[in-house]
């Protein structure tokens, strides 16, 4: 989230001319850095412990963030964040050095608060914009910025090395005897299915952390400030939920809760995906009775012989509507003239036109709440996703946990691309929501079907008696 709120700042102080392809380049090679290594990071840690990994990925990486601070050119920006943006694999290291240490019934908990690391994210949108402002004297002194890389660079040496003189190492107790032997595990389809959660989970997740942004801009026109505020909303809870769901998956079962993320994720996804709009449309007209002249025409009547036929006005406009929290579509109906005065009319000839107009407001506040909900259902979903992993893999946490963090990661680096390829094709801010609710149901169909698979295999007359009914 670094270079989200450092980048931002640099272009629109025009201290760089940087375009919208080079920011978008910027913004995702950390992510994508950090996706890609997860699984070696994963297989190194199985191989030599958490310890000697972690210290030394930590104290590594703070030396291009260092470097940073000098950077003057596109191409020095990109090498440094390609470097600083495998920090983004420590979740597979701390996973697999966290998992050996603790019995399968706490691994979900522990899981859970080692991932509650996932709310620095937040931490960085909001602190990072502030300590911009000290370091630059309110913008101007602009050079200023490069106290930023430091200060992130100092905290991650210093945490390498408290982590490396204060941690004590431990590794799973039966090592793979080769590369090929460590990424067996990676032939099974339940990785795989795994990872694909994780993609909706996390990787939607980093994705929607700076999607939001734009999100509440364009579709509420909120300023930057506020559109901030909203997505760590989002961003916060999310992470810090995670040991929470940690626990929901020791006490209840990680399969069950999966089912209650899944499900959540798909009606809240629907609630998402209908888009902020307002459809006039043709509505229900006034046909006259007999055939006449018509006398009088205003506003409110229209008049044909002695046949008087009133007519229903527009009550509120769209401003108006603005101004009111309405949490359904709302419905309106008018009619205006379509004839003149003079003119003769038949049976059954239009002479007033209809107009329905349905408005959804699709309210900022209740968005927000729904945006909430929706990122807290995906924290605990994370959790979820890990506690299966040692209990399928219990010797190769470090390789399976890489290869599903990869794919995940690759979400998050995937997914703000599609959310734009999707927006320029239908031209609808909430088609990215609607692509979550395909996922989410995707992902639902698939658990279902495997842990179908799995009872009838298992208990195929239990399956019976269900299907019938008894």
């Amino acid at each position: 989230m670094l270079n989200g709120v450092l980048v931002t700042f640099l272009s629109e102080n025009r201290v760089f001319n940087w375009g919208p392809v080079e920011i978008g380049w910027l913004l995702g090679i950390p992510v994508l850095t950090g996706s890609l290594f997860r699984l070696p990071a994963g297989m190194l840690t199985d191989k030599f412990g958490g310890k000697w990994v972690f210290a030394s990925l930590l104290i590594l990486t703070s030396i291009p963030m260092f470097l940073l601070s000098y950077a003057d050119s596109f191409l020095a920006f990109a090498l440094c964040s390609f470097g600083f943006g495998f920090s983004g694999v420590s979740f597979a290291i701390g996973i697999a050095f966290t998992s050996v240490w603790y019995p399968k019934e706490w691994q979900g908990r522990a899981l859970g608060i080692f991932g509650a690391g996932n709310a620095g994210a937040a931490v960085t949108t909001l602190v990072a914009p502030t300590l911009l402002k000290i370091f630059t004297n309110s913008a101007t002194d602009m050079d200023g910025w490069r106290t930023l890389p430091v200060v992130y660079a100092a905290a991650l040496l210093v945490m390498g090395l408290l982590f490396l003189l204060f941690t004590e190492n431990k590794k799973p107790v039966r090592q793979v005897a080769s590369f090929s032997a460590s990424l067996r595990p990676l032939k099974n389809m339940r990785v795989w299915r795994f990872g694909l959660y994780y993609f909706l989970v996390f990787g939607m997740f980093v994705a929607f952390s700076q999607w939001l942004v734009p999100y509440f801009v364009n579709v509420y026109a909120l300023s930057l400030v506020s559109a901030g505020i909203f997505a760590s909303l989002f961003s916060f809870p999310s992470g810090v939920i995670r040991a929470f769901g940690g626990w929901m998956s020791d006490h209840f079962g990680a399969r069950r809760v999966m089912y209650w993320v899944l499900g959540s994720s798909v009606l809240l996804s629907l609630m998402m995906s209908v888009p902020r709009m307002e459809i006039a449309t043709p509505g229900r007209g006034i046909l006259a009775r007999r055939s006449g002249t018509v006398v009088k025409v205003s506003e409110s009547v229209i008049q044909v012989n002695e046949d008087q036929y009133r007519l229903k006005h527009q009550k509120l406009n769209t401003s108006e509507l603005e101004d009111q929290v309405l949490v359904f579509p709302t419905k309106e109906v008018w009619q205006y003239p379509a004839v003149a005065e003079g003119q003769k009319v038949s049976r059954n000839q239009l002479v007033a036109k209809g107009v329905t107009r349905i408005y959804f407001q699709a309210n900022v506040w209740i968005f927000a709440v729904l945006a909430l909900f929706i990122g807290a259902v995906w924290g605990i979903g994370k959790a979820a996703v890990y506690k299966h992993i040692p209990e399928y893999f219990p010797n190769e946490v470090g390789v399976v946990g890489g290869m599903v963090g990869l794919i995940g990661g690759l979400g998050g680096f995937v997914g703000p691309v599609v959310f734009g390829y999707l927006l320029e094709l239908t031209g609808l801010w909430s088609s990215s929501w609607m692509l979550m609710l395909l996922l989410s149901a995707v992902c639902l169909f698939w658990m279902n079907a495997v842990v179908q698979k799995m009872m009838r295999e298992k208990a195929p007359g239990l399956v019976y008696q269900m299907e019938r009914g008894s």
